[in-house]
Order: structure tokens, then sequence, then C-alpha cells
């Protein structure tokens, strides 16, 4: 099944990535990654605000007491309710050719995000989670480009990309809400494009956007093609589910170089048919 796209935004970022649905004020948000901003859509007159965060900003949730928590270059950030200069957490790590790239909230209200070497050289990232408390912990080592992460409704199952082995990956989830055997879900072939962010739908599909790919893919639970998003430009990054009945399905998209032809760099949404859920939050 095809779905048709429709252009929200002008070309408003160089590498877009990172959308999430804040229910709490009715927006969704967006990194501008390599500007260091965060981009949100209001509701209503679909105006379009920036909000400069870091050097680099790459992945942004919603926090269950308001506000947002939000990954920088090497490391995390929290926007206070009300508040528009986020506050900077300690740097995870000192080495500056690597830096954070994709993530999501696990069930518990923790915060993940993975990491990926600025050469994109095979195993320099790594996937870190940020506990309520704001300790951080290694979840994953050994990761090539960390991306799509996201958790099932019943929260037993985290889908997971590392683009560098052209699959989307299944963790079981413990008693204790930990990752724990992971397994191959759908190997992506080169030719179709690499998997890059994910999110998922209420009816337990898998929504992953393929970079020089041009187009969003849907898989069933089973990992069968279910739907496709043809795209309009050739590096969709990441997609998310929003609007006030999470019906829309928002999709980022990147501008690597001044010669991306239109509309690279805009925002796009669909409405395929499906709902997603409402994101875990940041108990932090």
């Amino acid at each position: 099944m095809k779905i048709d796209v429709e252009q929200v935004t002008d070309r408003l970022a160089g590498h877009g990535e990172g959308p999430a649905w804040d229910a709490a004020t009715g927006r969704l948000h967006w990194v501008d990654m390599m500007a260091g901003d965060m981009l949100s859509l209001a509701p209503g007159d679909g105006a379009v605000t920036r909000t400069p965060v870091s050097s680099v900003v790459c992945a942004i949730r919603p926090r269950r007491g308001g506000g947002l928590v939000l990954a920088v270059e090497r490391g995390f950030a929290l926007l206070d309710p009300g508040s528009s200069a986020p506050r900077i957490l300690p740097e995870v790590w000192s080495d500056e050719t690597v830096r954070m790239n994709d993530g999501g909230c696990d069930p518990r209200g923790r915060f993940y995000c993975g990491s990926m070497a600025t050469d994109e050289r095979p195993g320099g990232g790594a996937l870190y989670r940020l506990d309520p408390d704001l300790s951080v912990t290694v979840v994953l080592e050994g990761v090539s480009i960390s991306n799509g992460l996201a958790w099932t409704r019943d929260g037993g199952t985290a889908y997971y990309v590392d683009s560098g082995t052209q699959r989307i990956d299944l963790f079981t989830v413990d008693g204790a809400g930990e990752l724990v055997d992971r397994r191959p879900f759908v190997t992506v072939p080169a030719e179709v494009g690499t998997p890059d962010g994910l999110c998922l739908d209420a009816e337990g599909g898998v929504w992953v956007a393929l970079w020089d790919g041009a187009a969003v893919h849907r898989y069933d639970a089973d990992g069968e093609l279910a739907a496709v998003i043809p795209m309009p430009v050739a590096r969709p990054t990441a997609c998310a589910f929003g609007g006030p009945s999470l019906d829309e399905l928002y999709i980022t998209t990147s501008r690597q170089g001044p010669d991306d032809p239109e509309p690279s760099g805009a925002l796009f949404r669909a409405r395929p048919g499906v709902t997603g859920f409402a994101d875990y939050r940041f108990a932090g």
C-alpha cells in the first residue's frame, strides 16, 4: 500500500531529525541537528519557532512534569516548563570525534540516546541511558550509527536501529526493564536505503525512515512490508505520530549541502490510516 505525503514547512533544517509530539503543549518538536536548534510547530497556524540549545542537538522527548529532555553533542540537557534556556548536564565523554545521534524513552521514564563517530567508523558509538536521578549508564557498546529506538505499547519489546547493520533489531525487555536477547527483525537491502529513525503504531506496526531510500516503510509484527510512503527527497531521517488524535505521521528530512534539491530539509506529514500511541515521557 502506498500512502501520500504533504510538505508542512519550508526547508528549515540542514539535518532535520528527532521528531517528538508534546501532548502537553500540542506541539511537534524536532531538531536542526548540526545547527544546535530545536524547531517547534505550533498548533493552529503552523508557525515554527527556533530555540537554540547547544552546539549540536539530536533527540527530544517530553518530561512527565512538563518541559523536555534533550540529547546534545556529548550528553544530555533539560528544558524546564516555561523556560527557553536549556540546562546542559555534565558531558558524558570528552572525545570530540563522537556525538549523540538518536534515542527515545522507555516505559519506566528513562531516556536513552545512542552515539556515533563523526567519521562513521564501525563500532565508534554506544547506547546510553539517562535515569530520572540524572545518572548515566552505558547500555550497549560497539555501536556504529545508533538510530531509532522505541518500545511497544505493552513495554515488553523494544525495536532498535544501528544503521551500520542495515537492520531493525528486537530486544526483549526483562523484569528489571533491561534490554536483553537482541535479535534481527528486518534487514533492509542496501539498494533500498539505510534504516534510520523509527516509531511504532497502536497496531504493532513499525515505521522506519530510509536514508538514501526516499521512502518510509511500515513493517507489520511479522516483519513483512505492509505500506510505503514515497518521499520527494532522498533522505528522510525519522518519523513520529502526532496531532491531537495521534493519527498524523510527521517525517523529518535532511539537506546535506546547498546543491540538495528542494524540498530537502522540510518537515512532511502523512495520514496513514492508523494511529500511534502516546510517547513515553522522561520521569526526571
